[in-house]
């Protein structure tokens, strides 16, 4: 059955955000907002709920998930960076920026690209993401909520729960979002390169 919390979208209510974490560390997959669309989340250690979000987005092993992190802090625990790596990760977070990075050991081998020993974070600026982030203590492993066959991100909790309603645990409802993907940038590569142009502006990273 899956549970739907409406929550304020700048203020949200202290009990549903530890609920929430709560569905997250007992396995579940959550529909949740960020700032620049609705996205699928799980525990960043769960094996099987990363499964089932690969299964509602109808992508395989090959399509990795994002580390959704609270802050620049954060990312240096899971990212290998030098300085001008850190630079431009500071010129977009937060913000609707995915960057591609090395890895640290701190991330698990099979959330890394296999040959290059990548990983995908990103600090968005929503305050329910950010709440929820607080409340677990650990990173959140994402997917841009895109269903098969479609060209643009869900951004509507109520189509979200009668879509996939019954295949997540939650969706958390804090109104629209942009229904935009984030920019997605790999910082592996010296320059680093824009991959998706999505919600962020490039420039704003200096690239």
């Amino acid at each position: 059955m899956t549970q739907y919390f409406t929550v304020h979208p700048t203020h949200p209510q202290p009990r549903l955000i530890r609920q929430a974490a709560e569905i997250v560390r007992a396995g579940g997959v959550i529909a949740y907002p960020t700032d620049s669309s609705y996205a699928l989340g799980c525990h960043i250690g769960d094996a099987a709920a990363a499964r089932r979000i690969r299964q509602i987005r109808g992508v395989d092993d090959g399509h990795f998930l994002t580390l959704v992190l609270r802050d620049l802090a954060d990312i240096g625990r899971y990212a290998k960076l030098d300085n001008w790596q850190f630079r431009i990760i500071r010129r977009g977070t937060p913000g609707s920026y995915t960057f591609l990075v090395p890895a640290t050991r701190e991330v698990p081998r099979r959330l890394q690209h296999p040959k290059r020993s990548t990983v995908g974070v990103r600090v968005p600026g929503h305050p329910v993401v950010q709440a929820l982030l607080v409340e677990l203590g650990e990173p959140i492993l994402s997917s841009t909520l895109i269903l098969p066959g479609a060209d643009a991100p869900l951004n509507d909790a109520g189509e979200i729960k009668s879509e996939i309603g019954g295949r997540v645990d939650l969706v958390i409802d804090a109104g629209a979002c942009a229904a935009e993907p984030t920019t997605v940038v790999d910082l592996s590569v010296l320059p680093g390169v824009i991959v998706r142009q999505g919600g962020g502006p490039p420039a704003v990273l200096g690239i």
